[in-house]
C-alpha cells in the first residue's frame, strides 16, 4: 500500500528549560514525513523524552512552536497516541487489562457516553494481536514487565490514532515481545500510520527504523537511516560516551 509522503511533524525552535534554567531542549527544529518508523536517539538525559512530552503538549516550553498536521496539538489531540515510559505509570492501580486497553476508545466517545458493544470489540482484537487476550481480567500489576507494555500498546492501538508517540517501548521486556511489538508497528505504518519511538539500542536501529532523529539536547541530525546511522554523526551525538558494539565494525571505530 503506497502513501505519499507528506511532513506531518514541524517543530522549529524548540526551547524547554526545567527547574534553574537548565536547558533540556536547545533550538530544536525539523519535519518527520508521515507512513514511518521514527527513531529518537541519543544519550541519557539527552532530552528525548522532554521532546515527546513537549509535542503532546504535557509540558510548557519557552519557545519555539510545534504543530502536528498542521495544527496545534490541541485541535488534533484525538488523532495521536501516546505511550507513556513503564517507570511513569501506577501499576497498583485497581484496574483490569481489559479496562486499560478500552480507555484507547475513550477519546472517540461524548460526554458521559458508554463505551459500545463495538468499542470493547475492537479492545478484545487489539488484545488478541499483543498475544495477551487471555489476561483481560488481570490486575496490571500482576503481568510481567513485558505484559504491561503489550497492555499499553494495546490501549494505543485501540484508539486508531494516526501519529503514535512511544517512550522507550522496548525497555525491560523480552525478546519475543519486542519482536512482536516491531511486527505490529510495520503493520501499523504500512496501514498509513506514523509512529516516533524514543529507543536505546543501536543493534536495532537498521532493522526498526526508517528515519532517525539524533539528539542530544541539539539537533544532531535527522533524515533516513542509511544516511544518518553514521560513525561522524554518532560520535557528534554521544560524544565519550559514543557505545561502539564490535559487530558494527562498518558504524563504529576501533
Amino acid at each position: 500500500m503506497m502513501h505519499q509522503e507528506t511532513n506531518i511533524v514541524h517543530i522549529q525552535d524548540l526551547t524547554v528549560a526545567y527547574t534553574g534554567n537548565k536547558i533540556v531542549l536547545d533550538k530544536i527544529s525539523f519535519s518527520l514525513p508521515s507512513c514511518k518508523i521514527i527513531g529518537v536517539v541519543g544519550p541519557n538525559g539527552a532530552g528525548k523524552s522532554t521532546l515527546l512530552k513537549a509535542a503532546m503538549g504535557l509540558i510548557t516550553y519557552q519557545k519555539g512552536n510545534i504543530s502536528l498536521f498542521g495544527n496545534p496539538i490541541e485541535k488534533v489531540r484525538k488523532r495521536i497516541s501516546y505511550v507513556p515510559q513503564k517507570e511513569s505509570v501506577d501499576w497498583d492501580f485497581p484496574a483490569s487489562v481489559f479496562d486499560i486497553a478500552l480507555l484507547g476508545r475513550y477519546n472517540r466517545l461524548r460526554l458521559l457516553e458508554r463505551p459500545t458493544k463495538i468499542d470493547k470489540e475492537v479492545t478484545m482484537q487489539c488484545l488478541e494481536e499483543l498475544g495477551i487476550a487471555h489476561l483481560a481480567k488481570r490486575q496490571i500489576g500482576e503481568l510481567s514487565g513485558g505484559q504491561q507494555q503489550r497492555v499499553f500498546l494495546a490501549r494505543s492501538l485501540a484508539q486508531d490514532a494516526d501519529l503514535y508517540f512511544m517512550d522507550e517501548p522496548f525497555t525491560g521486556i523480552d525478546a519475543t515481545t519486542e519482536k512482536t511489538i516491531v511486527t505490529l508497528l510495520k503493520k501499523m505504518v504500512a496501514a498509513g500510520k506514523t509512529i516516533v519511538v524514543v529507543h536505546h539500542d543501536l543493534g536495532s536501529i537498521y532493522e526498526y527504523f526508517d528515519w532517525l532523529v539524533l539528539l542530544n539536547h541539539k539537533l544532531i541530525a535527522v533524515g533516513i537511516t542509511k544516511d544518518v546511522f553514521t560513525n561522524k554523526l554518532l560520535e557528534q551525538t554521544y560524544g565519550s560516551k559514543f557505545p561502539c558494539f564490535r559487530e558494527y565494525s562498518d558504524i563504529c571505530k576501533f
